[in-house]
């Protein structure tokens, strides 16, 4: 019955906010309390569930959000993002937006969580698709693909190191089988958004003129200026990781780049940059009517719709779901798609790929040798596997789908038309990737 309510829920949240107009918070909010009361869960576990979903999806990416939509608007107000995007223009061409976002995706998210990823290179890649004078659907989903497929696949992200660390997989075969498969799963990501995405047309920045876009152009910082905001928080955030794989010992060095590298850190030294972008920095560009001002409103809705994702994704995790889907699927004989349904079961019912990735993994370890995945490289066949179900399928009840949608001017309905099909087709064309090889090896 868990499941029915699932879908129910997933196809009232759209209907309440396509159809009816719903604010998504509200949506989200209602839709996860009346899930809560229709799985059974007590009172006191549905309270919880609401707090602890709306505290920790926010304790991990409010202030990121927030700082992230800051540098933004700076770089949108002084043109600095317009500066960024001649250059890109001039080396990429305009038909080449979608796979050169879905490339610096899949790069950045390496180092970076997707969610923040996606929050440092959503102002380039609105001005870039404003200059271009193209729709930014099919951009906006090749950089939340490419996020999405080196997030799940490709160490030193936590999912996949965790998800070998269960299995007793060799990280460097993981990473040396997948780093072709992510690439072809990439490619493959690249061409949905570029030849169907790309039919859905999004204003990148409505309340832009051409005439308007030309002064901007004009008055922009220089490049390197421009691009301090952006590159900086993204190093910052790639040095703390370096550290973490090369195990240093204790310093005050480390200290200092771990402190600076944590993401929200990162991007108030972001912040600060931008401070540079302005010809002359005034007091009213901090006011409530300023810039930042204008900036944290923007930012309240996004947090606020986020933040009930988080809620509506943890009553599914407190509900049991995970583990009745869990135990449903690893009775069926299917091979190497057995690891993969299973994570893609559980990554659909409760949000999060890295929990998907490592419930699956521990469903999994007890039944490796019964399943015959013994060699080194099934072992890392099998975390790939698994990597490429967690991304199956990202919707309502995942914070990134909010993001996403959000920050790209998308409605629930657009974002799952595109987005969360998306998702379903990068992963399954991964997950075809090491089918292959399994019948090879």
């Amino acid at each position: 019955m868990l499941i029915g309510y699932l879908v129910l829920c997933v196809v009232l949240i759209v209907f309440l906010t396509s159809r009816l107009k719903v604010h998504p918070f509200i949506a989200l909010l209602l839709v996860a309390l009346l899930y809560g009361f229709l799985a059974g869960m007590p009172a006191d576990d549905i309270i919880a569930a609401v707090n602890e979903g709306f505290g920790r999806t926010l304790g991990g990416i409010g202030l990121i959000i927030i700082l992230g939509i800051i540098i933004g608007s700076f770089l949108e107000h002084t043109g600095a993002a317009y500066r960024i995007a001649d250059r890109l223009l001039a080396l990429l061409g305009r038909k080449n937006i979608a796979p050169s976002m879905g490339i610096m995706g899949y790069v950045v998210s390496i180092p970076v969580f997707a969610d923040s990823g996606f929050i440092l290179l959503s102002p380039l890649n609105k001005s870039l698709c404003k200059k271009a004078g193209i729709t930014l659907a099919g951009a906006a989903i090749a950089l939340s693909l490419g996020l999405t497929v080196s997030h799940t696949m490709v160490p030193p992200t936590p999912g996949p190191i965790a998800a070998a660390g269960i299995l007793g997989a060799n990280l460097g075969q993981v990473l040396l089988v997948g780093l072709p498969v992510s690439l072809i799963a990439l490619t493959v990501s690249i061409l949905f958004a570029s030849k169907y995405v790309a039919r859905f047309q999004v204003d990148p920045l409505p309340d832009l003129d051409e005439a308007r876009l030309e002064e901007l152009s004009r008055q922009a910082p220089s490049l390197v200026k421009s691009i301090l905001p952006i590159v900086v928080p993204i190093l910052l955030i790639v040095s703390k990781s370096l550290l973490s794989i090369f195990e240093l010992s204790p310093s005050l060095f480390t200290q200092i780049v771990n402190f600076i590298g944590e993401p929200f850190v990162a991007l108030l030294i972001g912040v600060f940059l931008s401070l540079l972008l302005p010809k002359k920095l005034e007091v009213e560009m901090w006011s409530t009517s300023g810039w930042i001002g204008k900036s944290l409103a923007n930012a309240a809705s996004i947090i606020l719709i986020t933040g009930a994702g988080g809620i509506f994704g943890h009553m599914l995790q407190r509900s049991g779901i995970a583990d009745t889907l869990g135990e449903t699927v690893s009775s069926w004989n299917l091979g190497i798609w057995l690891p993969f349904l299973l994570a893609a079961s559980i990554k659909t019912a409760q949000g999060s790929s890295t929990v998907a990735l490592i419930t699956a993994a521990s469903i999994m370890a007890p039944l490796m040798e019964t399943l015959g995945f013994v060699s080194g490289l099934e072992k890392a066949l099998v975390v790939l596997v698994i990597g490429a179900g967690s991304a199956v399928v990202s919707h309502a009840n995942d914070s990134f789908f909010w993001v996403v949608t959000q920050m790209s001017g998308m409605d629930a309905k657009t974002g799952y038309k595109t987005h969360t099909l998306g998702t379903l087709v990068m992963g399954t064309s991964a997950a075809t990737c090491v089918f292959i090889i399994s019948l090879l090896v």
